[in-house]
């Protein structure tokens, strides 16, 4: 599947990072582009202000509408969704049900490490979101960022009140196992999706939810900024911070 591809490049890249911080030297495995550490030419602005209907939504804020799709089509396509989906209409909201689905599923997925729990917080979202629609603002927000604030909540919320325990079980998305031929490489066959995710959970939960959305998500530093709540130079400190201890975490035979 596609965004199973995705999350492999995702954690190729956190891999490349960590190892880069370990090793002291740039690290860039092969067919996987530099680490994320910075903004990219591929990164949209989520927060550029995209034009309503000419203000008739009847909410006021068409001229705020934003989306971070790439196709002009699509992005045209889903404001005019949400915009059906405040007024009640409940095909609308199906259909961006069918669009965020996954990559909502994806990130409480990795947030909470169990598909079960994942499947129900993803529900939830779906359910608070419909719930609220006509409470929705655009505010120069993508719609997709919306969603994933209620799950990130959700997610919060849920380990606060202690309902369960965090599971340890790691879905193998392919462990590397090439030939290795030096520190580099010895370094990053250390670091196997199992050790990465595990590490992850132990972040600071901004620093956590930053990563995932960053390497595991492939959301922009601006579709970041806007989930979190913060700017884009913060958004860049946090992966900064959360790349460096999350190396701090690895086991003392990668450190060493």
């Amino acid at each position: 599947m596609q965004w199973e591809n995705d999350v492999a490049r995702g954690l190729d890249a956190l891999r490349a990072a960590v190892a880069e911080l370990l090793l002291g030297v740039q690290v860039a495995p092969a067919g996987v582009p530099h680490a994320l550490l910075t903004e990219t030419a591929s990164d949209r602005d989520v927060d550029t202000p995209m034009r309503g209907s000419g203000g008739s939504d009847g909410f006021g804020d068409a001229e705020l509408a934003a989306s971070s799709e790439e196709s002009e089509a699509d992005r045209t396509r889903l404001i005019a969704l949400v915009e059906l989906a405040r007024t009640g209409d409940s095909e609308a909201f199906g259909l961006l049900y069918d669009h965020y689905q996954q990559s909502v599923y994806r990130f409480l997925f990795y947030r909470t490490r169990s598909a079960t729990l994942a499947e129900d917080l993803t529900s939830e979202t779906f359910f608070r979101a419909l719930r609220s629609m006509t409470n929705f603002r655009w505010q120069g927000k993508d719609f997709g960022a919306w969603l994933m604030t209620i799950a990130r909540n959700l997610a919060t919320d849920h380990f606060k009140a202690g309902r369960t325990r965090l599971e340890q079980t790691t879905e193998d998305m392919g462990l590397h196992d090439d030939a290795t031929e030096g520190p580099e490489d010895a370094v990053l066959a250390g670091l196997t999706n199992e050790i990465l995710l595990t590490a992850l959970k132990d972040l600071p939960d901004e620093q956590r939810d930053c990563l995932i959305m960053r390497f595991l998500q492939g959301m922009s530093i601006a579709e970041t900024a806007a989930v979190l709540g913060r700017s884009d130079g913060a958004v860049k400190q946090l992966q900064l911070r959360g790349v460096r201890n999350l190396a701090k975490l690895m086991p003392d035979g990668i450190r060493d």
